[in-house]
């Protein structure tokens, strides 16, 4: 967006435009990087500027400050760069597949475009080029909300290709709001990870003053390159400012909040570690990198759903889902409750086949049902526990599980086993 007249009237009479690397000095504080557009959400006296640790500031202008332009134009052009390969450089892969990460800022027009190639993700970073060498590829560019089993597999055996072909880690470009599915689909879908599969988001799109994609990016290729982590994870703010970024198992993340950049948290269990200042630090127990090929076991069940119970709730509710369902998690109140009415369906259903496992709505802590009567009256009608497992990893562990075996004490104990690190060993 172009600047408001006050602001624009200063750059013309220095002769700076969008794109231009400039000097700001304001109050006591001298700032130097490249001039982005003006954003709708900025006041009116707010210069924005990509600093050269890759993320954007907005700084107050007003009659005392000064400002210089250093050189013209962007030193970086995204559109005439190709990929290169350096021998001496590991390789990531990059893997779009939509969301608020996969866009670019051309500072030239101000326009925010989505990555909808393979160089548009790549060069949405120009900073990654000259860490490793780049293999990026768009699966698919959609809003996260609108993900389904069918991109989770083919996410999937992506990953594993792109491995077994070299990789040292894999960076996976993920709308936020559904990230934590898919890093579980993933966590249960791939073993025999070689390196890190990062998935990494942006609460704040590239063109606001406090954008979050820049840093994410840099953190996730970072660890994916330095660290012998062999699982899945996602990078995000630890806290609002940019002083770190957490580092969270794939089957126990949770988006806690709509727009915080520190939006995300790792639940029943600490974060795995963090990358500071280009510092990775691993904290909790983890699986290191394996040996050979990633193997990929994406059979899903896709008749699973999510039941939420709630006071008052009709039991032709409960009986319509288990007539289409082969599964449901239900997310139960407390240890993992229901009213006491939908006893006798949740009976009838696993009797008939449905497999019934109780998360709660809860999220901290975990599910006993052996404390008071209706609980025990829910074990006694088949449910299995899901332990200390978030209802949204329960679901994709059931999908999965029943995608694996048909056998009913199989699917039981798989359930209750701890198979990637979503079910904690101790309470919380």
């Amino acid at each position: 967006m172009v600047y408001p007249n006050k602001i624009n009237s200063i750059l013309k009479k220095a002769q700076i435009e969008i794109g231009d690397t400039i000097e700001l000095i304001s109050g006591n504080k001298v700032y130097k990087g490249i001039l982005m557009p003006h954003h709708e959400f900025s006041d009116d006296d707010i210069i924005s500027i990509k600093l050269d640790t890759g993320y954007n500031v907005g700084i107050s202008v007003n009659d005392k400050s000064e400002l210089k332009l250093i050189e013209k134009n962007v030193k970086y052009e995204r559109k005439d760069e190709e990929l290169r390969y350096d021998n001496a450089k590991p390789t990531i892969a990059i893997l779009g597949t939509g969301g608020t990460i996969a866009s670019y800022v051309d500072y030239r027009t101000g326009a925010v475009h989505p990555a909808l190639n393979a160089k548009d993700l790549a060069f949405s970073v120009p900073e990654l080029a000259e860490m490793c060498n780049i293999r990026a590829k768009m699966l698919f560019s959609i809003f996260s909300e609108n993900m389904k089993v069918e991109h989770w597999q083919e996410l999937a055996n992506e990953v594993a290709d792109q491995m077994n072909n070299g990789a040292r880690g894999v960076i996976v470009a993920h709308g936020t709001d559904t990230i934590g599915y898919t890093s579980s689909a993933l966590s249960f879908m791939l073993s025999n990870l070689t390196g890190p599969v990062v998935l990494v988001g942006s609460q704040r799109s590239s063109d606001r003053p406090s954008s979050d994609a820049n840093i994410n990016l840099i953190s996730a290729a970072q660890f994916g390159i330095d660290s012998d982590l062999g699982e899945v994870v996602v990078l995000m703010h630890g806290e609002t400012s940019d002083s770190y970024i957490s580092i969270h198992r794939g089957t126990r993340v949770r988006k806690m909040h709509t727009s915080r950049r520190d939006a995300f948290y790792s639940i029943n269990e600490e974060p795995l570690g963090s990358v500071k200042n280009g510092k990775i630090i691993l904290s909790q127990e983890y699986k290191k990198r394996g040996k050979g090929k990633v193997e990929v076991h994406d059979n899903m069940e896709k008749r699973v759903c999510i039941l939420y119970p709630y006071p008052g709730i009709e039991i032709e509710h409960f009986d319509f889902l288990a007539e289409k369902n082969k599964g449901i998690v239900i997310a139960g109140t407390g240890l993992g409750h229901t009213p006491q009415e939908l006893t006798n369906s949740i009976r009838n259903a696993v009797s008939s086949g449905v497999v019934v496992v109780m998360t709660s709505q809860c999220l901290y802590g975990r599910v006993n049902m052996n404390v008071y009567s209706g609980g025990r009256d829910l074990l006694k009608a088949g449910v299995i526990s899901g332990e200390d497992m978030l209802p949204e990893t329960a679901f994709i562990k059931l999908m999965w599980v029943l995608g694996q075996t048909h056998d009913s004490k199989e699917i039981k104990n798989l359930i209750e086993t701890n198979l990637v690190g979503e079910i904690g060993k101790r309470r919380i």
